[in-house]
């Protein structure tokens, strides 16, 4: 039974981890939109796919692609870093080029018998339209006006979005079969109690089109006064506005009042369009940046940090001017709106038409008779999540006469109004399993990860920056309302979607190669163990881990994933008889057997005595470099005195208790301790890394590395001082992964090249994030492909051909991926190396050479 701990640590992984999570792009568009896939998909060329993708979210692609306020664009990681990607400039691109009428799906479910009205047809309502009636509701719009779109069509220029897109997009919802009735005012032509006898549902998605003026100022009542919601519809529908005068006064700092002051300016008989806002400056408004930045190149005059005193008028009863006072601050401490002024820092301005774009209210006449009644200034009483009247159950609300503010966003309560009213005409709970976050409502916790952990060279001085829309200069655009704004070109698109970072979590599933072999990330495969048991899990899964740490090194959460499978190696071997359960490691077993037997095995001195330091080779080492042993046991009797070092050749048993063979291990390890104990020696001195981290585990001594006594205590050999500087070779470092956060060998196995004067370059993935050879783990008894694999992408990191490792398997294992592979002890008891004395050295490896090792070793008796 797996211990407690690792029942908690994988708990905590489920839990935590991020590998399944939504990016953040996606997560912050209320439509849930999978921006990064179609983004991809650009970036692959495959514009036709892209679309799919975007259509299966978005039915009006077009539009979105010029008006959509992005809320995507604040998720975009880039932007933490750079510039956030122009995500609706590609979705318009994409729809512009790829988008045909003839390719649209029209596909629905048989008609279900259930009708449902819906009063608005403005994006809210389009958007519920178009999900109901493809799940097989007969639906029927009804809208006061005489087209299609609502606010998209009256409250949006002609030069940001052009009708002819808007009645192509929405044509889509008659060729499906919706009934649309234009020209049709509820509470006037029909009342809704009617609508609600002859539908079985109604959704309520009126929007808001009454506009607000400031009552508090005198003269409010002047000619020249509008509201924004007014001069917007009239400017829409005719490009002009009969009451216009020669110069503009816009008041407000947000997206609406940008497109009054910038309509304003298109008319003929306008000379000046000004605009007021409380806001200190350019930077603080609320308007995009994009709309702001237009204005200002249109000649839209700002009079920032100002609100409106006085206003005057003419003897006509028009407005002939307007007194601005100064603002000081627009919130109170406690963040609440309350704007303070200087009355006395004034100005007068000169103007005949005044426009306040500071916001809309609800047309409550559709209910004449309070059949909805409305709570206070929210307007009508719904709940949050299913948008369901409190008062009227076959009723609904959607768009901005619920919970919406932006186009996106009246979209997502339109397709969540219609999941109600389907889920309540199949008599279905109308809440469970839902969340409001994952519907719109909010924007779900955002996916940050570390900049660490960007893709290498992002931020470099040639990276990419932000494209935006070619436009039509500002010369070409005064006094009309052609389009503005042209779609990206196929350069721009390829070029804005390479900025894409693609995020998402997954790092260790990037870096490690065993992981996405079992699963699609390690949330998923620890719900599995959790679930069924380890011991119905494939065992492959547990023995292919080749223990390199890599997966919480790339991990923001630090998850210690390595040690769930070092557990359940342990428990594999409990339920095998202590042995591991694979036949592959028999022969490891074997050789361990051999390794740690007195045939191949001697401690000099052999009777004991107290010595201060014992080196203990391992291994590797031994059976690959007898003469490289016995050099290394001479320079440290020579250095630090005969009698103060001894030598021990015999395994420490470490494959042993990777496998999980704990109690062999246990039994192996206490052949090599009783050593120790019988020359009671002050210092282990070791050549293998995983030998370094054994003693330190379990030998009660102080423990340090050859290259650290080196550099700490006993200087390389003195023969060998600069002994490489003719050398032609170039080398590269592998560090090994067992010792990865032994920060004094990197800088010892380094100092020590340099002493000897070898030059050395510097690879990727080295020091505490070095890759793994493959050996790690013992990976390559069962998984012999798989190793290869690991060995092949670590040798990718080189940048040279000759490899200096201080690990015999490692060092084996860099031979084995092409490259001429040294072990450092070569280096530091033999002559200057050249390129010329290049071989394959893993063919002399094996038993033959321990007992030459051991042979060598008796000359010290």
């Amino acid at each position: 039974m797996l211990k407690n701990e690792i029942i908690n640590n994988m708990k905590n992984i489920v839990d935590n981890c991020m590998g399944d999570s939504i990016e953040a792009c996606q997560t912050s568009c209320p439509m849930n939109t999978d921006v990064k896939q179609y983004i991809k998909l650009i970036r692959e060329g495959k514009g036709k796919e892209s679309l799919k993708v975007i259509r299966e979210k978005l039915f009006i692609p077009r539009i979105l692609g010029r008006i959509c306020a992005h809320p995507c664009e604040s998720g975009c990681r880039r932007g933490e870093e750079d510039k956030p990607l122009a995500i609706s400039n590609l979705k318009r691109y994409v729809a512009d080029n790829f988008d045909k009428p003839e390719n649209w799906d029209l596909s629905k479910l048989e008609f279900n018998g259930k009708k449902v009205a819906i009063i608005g047809a403005g994006p809210a309502g389009t958007q519920a339209a178009y999900s109901l009636i493809k799940k097989g509701y007969s639906v029927s719009i009804f809208e006061k006006e005489n087209h299609l779109g609502g606010m998209m069509r009256f409250g949006i220029p002609e030069y940001r979005l052009p009708s002819k897109v808007i009645d192509s997009e929405l044509s889509i919802l008659e060729k499906l079969g919706v009934n649309i009735n234009l020209g049709v005012q509820i509470g006037k032509d029909i009342s809704i109690d009617k609508l609600k006898s002859d539908f079985h549902a109604v959704i309520v998605a009126i929007g808001k089109q009454i506009g607000r003026v400031d009552n508090s100022l005198k003269n409010i009542d002047a000619k020249g006064i509008f509201t924004a919601a007014e001069f917007l519809r009239e400017v829409s529908l005719t490009e002009n506005f009969k009451d216009i005068g020669t110069y503009t006064l816009t008041v407000g700092g947000g997206d609406v009042a940008m497109d009054c002051a910038r309509s304003a300016i298109r008319l003929k008989k306008v000379k000046h369009s000004y605009l007021i806002a409380l806001e200190k400056d350019i930077n603080s408004l609320t308007a995009s940046k994009h709309e702001v930045e237009s204005a200002l190149k249109e000649g839209v005059i700002f009079i920032l940090s100002s609100g409106i005193k006085h206003i005057e008028k003419d003897s006509t009863g028009r407005i002939n001017s307007i007194t601005s006072k100064k603002c000081l601050t627009m919130f109170d401490d406690k963040g609440n709106f309350n704007p303070q002024f200087d009355e006395k820092i004034q100005e007068k301005i000169a103007i005949d038409t005044l426009i306040f774009a500071i916001g809309q209210n609800t047309d409550f006449s559709i209910d004449k008779n309070e059949l909805l009644k409305k709570s206070g200034d929210r307007g009508f009483n719904f709940d949050n999540l299913t948008l369901q009247s409190k008062y009227v159950d076959n009723i609904f609300f959607a768009g901005d006469c619920s919970d919406s503010l932006i186009v996106i966003q009246a979209m997502a309560t339109g397709q969540r109004a219609a999941k109600t009213v389907d889920r309540f005409l199949n008599n279905l709970d109308l809440k469970e399993g839902r969340k409001l976050e994952d519907e719109g409502g909010k924007s779900t916790t955002q996916l940050h990860m570390p900049t660490d952990y960007l893709p290498t060279g992002w931020d470099s001085s040639e990276k990419i920056m932000r494209n935006n829309n070619l436009e039509l200069s500002s010369d070409e655009r005064k006094k009309n309302f052609k389009e503005v704004e042209f779609s990206f070109t196929k350069e721009q698109a390829l070029r804005e979607s390479n900025r894409c970072l693609e995020c998402e979590c997954k790092l260790c599933m990037k870096e490690c190669l065993m992981l996405p072999k079992f699963t699609s990330c390690p949330k998923t495969l620890f719900q599995q163990y959790l679930e069924i048991g380890y011991e119905n899990m494939d065992k492959n899964i547990a023995y292919s881990c080749n223990e390199c740490s890599q997966c919480t090194i790339k991990c923001p959460h630090d998850f210690k994933i390595e040690d769930n499978f070092k557990e359940m190696r342990k428990e594999y071997v409990r339920a095998n008889d202590g042995l591991s359960p694979f036949s592959d490691h028999t022969a490891l077993d074997d050789g361990q057997e051999l390794e740690c037997s007195k045939k191949y095995s001697i401690t000099i001195p052999e009777k004991a005595k107290k010595t201060k330091y014992v080196l203990i080779p391992g291994c590797t080492v031994p059976a690959s470099m007898p003469k490289a042993v016995e050099d290394t046991l001479r320079h440290m009797k020579e250095t630090l005195g005969d009698e103060n070092v001894a030598v021990i050749l015999q395994c420490c048993a470490k494959p042993t208790e990777i496998i999980g063979e704990t109690d062999l291990f246990n039994e192996r390890y206490s052949r090599v301790q009783n050593e120790i104990e019988k020359l009671n020696a002050d210092v282990i001195v070791t050549l293998c890394p995983s030998c370094f981290n054994t003693y330190k585990k379990y030998s009660g001594k102080k423990v340090i590395s050859y290259w650290d006594l080196m550099k700490e205590e006993i200087g390389i050999p003195v023969e060998q001082k600069e002994i490489g500087n003719d050398s032609d070779v170039i080398f590269n470092i592998h560090d090994s992964c067992p010792t990865r956060n032994m920060t004094s060998h990197h800088d010892s196995v380094r100092w020590i090249l340099k002493e000897l004067g070898y030059k050395v370059e510097e690879m990727k993935n080295i020091r505490e994030n070095t890759r793994c050879c493959g050996v790690g783990g013992m990976l390559g008894c069962i998984n012999a492909n798989l190793y290869k694999e690991i060995v092949d992408r670590r040798v990718s990191d080189a940048t040279q051909e000759h490899m200096i490792s201080y690990c015999g398997s490692c060092r084996g294992s860099m031979e084995l991926g092409g490259l001429d592979s040294l072990h450092i002890l070569q280096l530091i008891h033999e002559g200057c190396y050249m390129k010329k004395d290049a071989i394959k050295r893993s063919e002399n490896y094996g038993f033959h050479n321990r007992l030459e090792t051991k042979k060598r070793l008796k000359k010290f008796l």
